[in-house]
């Protein structure tokens, strides 16, 4: 009796077949999450009954810095010379209170500089400061948070400390009050002399 075999061939042929098709999923994932951050935007608001939970309110801030620095390093991985880059680059403003570009300066500085491919947004924390001048009180809105960068390879290229400034404007919606989330200055440190309150974890 002849004992049925596997010809080394078909072996050889699944295991590419299996490699290809590992690599296809990979490639369509890639795209989907490309296509999914050019889409992002800051035209989303948020209710009183939102921002009044605390969880909310990291949750928020935190999604927001990472679709900042996403939009960032994809930008600045471009040519910055072509409408998609227009593009991007109008979709990061989207997310300031001013459109001065030198609010992203500090930034893309330091994504240019070291090579920055992706960023992780850790340990935020948002918290108020109180400044007092001419006896007028003025709270700002901070959030503090880790960063840590990865190069083209996914290699770690060390976690950082940053601080970003935001403040919640009031956009009514359908005769609702709601508000909408943009960014003062982000990679600011807070002012020294001035009281920190509330801080949240």
């Amino acid at each position: 009796m002849k004992k049925n075999t596997i010809n080394p061939c078909y072996i050889i042929t699944a295991i590419l077949l299996f490699f290809v098709s590992a690599c296809k999923k990979e490639t369509k994932k890639e795209i989907s999450d490309l296509n999914k951050l050019r889409k992002n935007n800051n035209t989303k608001t948020y209710t009183v009954t939102t921002l009044d939970s605390i969880r909310s309110i990291n949750f928020i801030t935190r999604q927001k810095i990472q679709e900042v620095l996403d939009l960032s390093s994809l930008y600045l991985d471009g040519n910055r010379n072509t409408k998609i880059d227009s593009a991007i680059y109008k979709q990061i403003q989207s997310y300031f209170d001013s459109k001065d570009s030198t609010v992203l300066h500090p930034l893309f500085d330091e994504l240019e500089s070291l090579k920055v491919k992706k960023v992780k947004v850790e340990q935020l924390e948002v918290f108020k400061k109180i400044k007092t001048k001419d006896s007028v009180k003025d709270t700002t809105n901070y959030a503090r948070f880790n960063v840590e960068y990865f190069d083209n390879k996914n290699n770690s290229l060390g976690k950082f400390d940053r601080y970003a400034e935001y403040t919640l404007k009031s956009h009514p919606v359908k005769y609702k009050k709601e508000f909408k989330f943009y960014f003062k200055n982000i990679y600011l440190s807070p002012e020294k002399d001035s009281t920190s309150v509330g801080v949240i974890k």
